[in-house]
């Protein structure tokens, strides 16, 4: 039986972490284990990712997390989330973009993905302030951006997407994107059975808003790829129906791509489907593809019999959509 180490975080994380719980529950047969971390337990320990929560991390088969609160306001805190990447080296972090139905958008077909290096460019952690000038270390090595390059070209393979899309900004930051855009172009070299493109971060941004149905997968770095993934999750609905996964090579994390949101912790009106989605991404990388189809396609069953939270056009409370999706998989 797989071990599944669950983490709450903050906010609406409690709740929507026992909705996703039970609906994996009714699909698959596998242990769970409990660990803490965010703004609460910082709290209560003074560290918003104890050793204990990593330690059973390591020992999990696949971790499921929720959403946890990072104020800008506090010295020395720590994301609990990036913290967890880095110390799991779950380097790429994939986001996949699937229209709902009964969704009323501008873009009524979309299937595409976003891959995010994970672990270094801004993100890396080292900064420094001397005075009134604060400086940020960007880290882009070979390494990582090989990897992620190959990530996104074996996933395109896998899914049947024809083309990858390399985002940087090497027009600029000559030095640091010319070197993950060397690797990448490297890598794509690689695959000569999928079409390969690069383009500048910031006519990317423009043409999502135009013309997303363009592209399959776009594969970039750290920042860009936090920034172009939110931006797509409008495209679809919002942050509430956006699901993600972080793979290393031993370890994987499941996620919604959306924040804890506190103001609306208890009241039983979030949108479900950004959890509810990873935890197929779950079921899937646990080798239960099986049950990982069956709960996406009554999610998607939900969205056409009109059963949906306020966020996408409903009115639906979280419970009354999730009973709806338990009821589909019955």
């Amino acid at each position: 039986m797989k071990k599944i180490l669950c983490i709450e975080g903050d906010g609406v994380g409690p709740e929507l972490m026992a909705h996703a719980r039970q609906t994996v529950d009714s699909l698959a047969k596998v242990e769970w284990l409990h660990g803490e971390a965010g703004l609460a337990t910082f709290q209560k320990t003074g560290t918003t990712l104890p050793d204990e929560t990593v330690a059973l991390a390591r020992e999990s088969d696949a971790i499921l997390f929720c959403a946890v609160t990072s104020p800008p306001n506090i010295q020395n805190y720590k994301s609990a989330i990036v913290s967890l990447r880095k110390e799991l080296d779950l380097y790429a972090n994939l986001r996949p973009f699937r229209t709902l139905p009964n969704v009323p958008l501008p873009f009524p077909s979309l299937n595409f993905a976003i891959v995010r290096e994970n672990t270094e460019g801004m993100y890396s952690g080292i900064e420094k302030r001397e005075g009134d000038a604060a400086y940020a270390t960007r880290v882009i090595t070979r390494k990582g951006s090989e990897r992620i390059a190959r990530f996104a070209f074996e996933y395109a393979k896998k899914r049947g997407f024809s083309k990858v899309t390399i985002v940087h900004k090497a027009n600029v930051l000559r030095v640091t994107d010319g070197l993950f855009l060397e690797a990448a172009r490297a890598v794509a070299a690689e695959y000569s059975e999928i079409a390969c493109e690069d383009a500048l971060v910031d006519s990317v941004a423009m043409r999502l808003v135009k013309n997303p149905q363009e592209f399959h997968v776009i594969v970039t770095t750290n920042l860009f790829g936090d920034i172009l993934s939110d931006e797509s999750s409008a495209l679809i609905g919002g942050l509430g129906v956006a699901p993600s996964g972080n793979y290393g090579e031993r370890h994987a994390l499941f996620e919604p791509v959306h924040g804890s949101a506190p103001k609306y912790a208890g009241k039983d009106v979030v949108n479900p489907t950004g959890m509810l989605l990873s935890a197929a991404m779950m079921l899937e990388y646990i080798g239960e593809a099986g049950a990982a189809e069956k709960l996406a396609a009554a999610v998607r069953a939900c969205y056409e019999s009109g059963v949906k939270t306020k966020d996408v056009g409903g009115e639906a409370k979280t419970s009354e959509m999730v009973g709806k999706i338990a009821s589909l998989l019955a």
